[in-house]
């Protein structure tokens, strides 16, 4: 196995991540000048696109569910989990504990900053908060993760091409030389995004729960409570990495999906539960209502900015998560159909954050109307990680509640970041086989590795958003290598169904 492991992938990906890191504390205002100037031309010149792209890869997906390629089955074995844990799986590595920290606050920020020209701080504002959050996170996002996600599973499964890798596949559609310098400039781009979303993921989440767990037993947080949260959750995921998918990470997702609706039900129970059922009903409708609107918003009369800042923003966001997702849905769907994965990717991920935004966001503007917590005001002093807190506290058993929020927490981050381990590992291990995982060594070297550099940036105080935008910014030309694997799987479905290749349809 030792022969197979891409060391010189490896060594490239990491000196370009510790170089990148190194300018951020040495240059850290320019830094963080150059790359948001970068990344305001990016979502200028390419917005517009990058809302079309996943508008169009959206209606794709819903014709190639309904179509006759739909029962085209990724091999002939029977599916490795149960639809629940499967489901649980793709949820648990698609979200991080950012979930968690967004649904409380996210809706707030649309009340004096709305999107489709609505009157800041209005009643319409406040009404539409909630669908924009659920829009933001439903399913187009998903989408996204299964654009990679479908064309990869076909390349792996069906086809039975060696290399659960971008590379592997746009060598596969193109016949470019795996390693040569653009499928070597592809991987190194994949593994880079990788570190740029995930750092900025436990940068984010770290401290808010670091920060909840103070609360509760009341002391100060502290670097050191950092690092030791840090640690542990980098042995939770690290385990069950190196145990595998299906002693690891189907058991933890599993128990953290079932904690999270637990977390919910709680909620709706001892908080304003009629009303968290009634906003989260009017929100979907509001939601569904205005979805082609929303996904082709670019307000170029009203020039407010919002599209670029939030759905533009997001989308790249998504786009960073969409390759180790994608791959990570491709390697748990073996014995799916096509049409079983497109649905439960974007209706089943989708509806997990509806409940849990409709429920945690509804709380928490519950608390805004009722002027139990001035969430806004809050927000507007940087002070998002108490507002949080102070939401939590308005419930009865509030430290139950954070512990349990603080759990779920962690278990997001670890199951996140044991898919992306993974999917690193596979991506550095050449000609790696459909029966194959990566070597379990290997897999808690990027285990390692995705620990270090957030903990690295806390400690020498980067700007954790800087290396986000950097990730961002690259996220615009994997829009194109998926255009690449999109346009590989269509040519491959129609080339193999119409040489009516039996074993690729059970005529669902």
């Amino acid at each position: 196995m030792g022969k197979r492991i891409d060391k010189l992938l490896i060594s490239i990906s990491i000196t370009l991540v510790l170089s990148i890191v190194g300018f951020l504390f040495f240059k850290p205002e320019v830094s963080q000048k150059v790359a948001n100037k970068i990344f305001g031309s990016m979502t200028s010149w390419f917005g517009s696109g990058t809302l079309l792209f996943t508008f169009l890869g959206f209606l794709l997906l819903v014709y190639v569910a309904f179509s006759k390629y739909g029962g085209i089955k990724f091999g002939k074995e029977e599916p490795e989990y149960s639809t629940f844990k499967w489901v649980s799986m793709m949820i648990s590595c698609g979200l991080g504990s950012a979930t968690v920290y967004w649904a409380f606050i996210e809706w707030a920020y649309y009340i004096g900053t709305p999107g489709l020209s609505i009157e800041p701080f209005s009643q319409r504002a406040f009404e539409m908060a909630l669908p924009y959050n659920m829009f933001h996170w439903g399913f187009s996002a998903w989408t996204l993760y299964a654009l990679v996600g479908l064309p990869m599973a076909y390349h792996f499964h069906v086809r039975k091409n060696k290399g659960l890798s971008l590379s592997a596949m746009v060598s596969e559609i193109t016949n470019i030389k795996q390693t040569g310098i653009i499928g070597r400039i592809i991987d190194v781009m994949f593994i880079f995004i990788c570190f740029g979303g995930l750092s900025i993921t436990l940068g984010v989440s770290v401290p808010l729960v670091s920060r909840v767990l103070s609360t509760v037993i009341g002391v100060e947080p502290t670097f050191s409570m950092n690092v030791i949260l840090i640690l542990v959750i980098s042995v939770v995921y690290s385990l069950s990495s190196y145990v595998g998918l299906q002693k690891g990470m189907a058991m933890i997702s599993n128990m953290n999906t079932k904690l999270a609706i637990l977390f919910c039900v709680g909620i709706i129970i001892v908080g304003p539960g009629l009303f968290i059922i009634a906003n989260t009903t009017n929100a979907l409708g509001l939601m569904l209502q205005n979805f082609v609107q929303m996904s082709l918003f670019t307000d170029p009369i009203g020039n407010s900015g919002f599209p670029q800042s939030w759905t533009i923003f997001y989308w790249l966001y998504w786009i960073t998560y969409a390759p180790f997702t994608g791959i990570f849905i491709a390697k748990v769907s073996k014995g799916r159909t096509i049409r079983s994965v497109v649905t439960n990717t974007l209706v089943s991920g989708s509806l997990g954050c509806f409940l849990f935004f409709g429920v945690i966001s509804s709380l928490s503007l519950d608390r805004q109307l009722s002027g139990a917590v001035d969430m806004v005001g809050m927000l507007g002093n940087g002070q998002d990680t108490g507002a949080i807190i102070e939401v939590l506290k308005t419930l009865p058993f509030s430290g139950i509640f954070m512990v349990i929020f603080s759990v779920v927490s962690i278990l997001f981050l670890a199951t996140t970041l044991d898919g992306a381990a993974f999917t690193m590992a596979a991506t550095a291990t050449r000609d790696l086989k459909e029966s194959e995982e990566p070597h379990p060594m290997h897999r808690l070297f990027w285990c390692v590795a995705l620990a270090l550099v957030p903990l690295t940036m806390i400690f020498i105080g980067a700007d954790l958003n800087t290396i986000k935008t950097c990730a961002i910014i690259t996220g615009i030309p994997i829009i194109f290598i998926m255009v690449i694997l999109v346009y590989g799987w269509m040519k491959w479905m129609i080339k193999d169904f119409s040489e009516k290749k039996e074993q690729l349809y059970i005529g669902e």
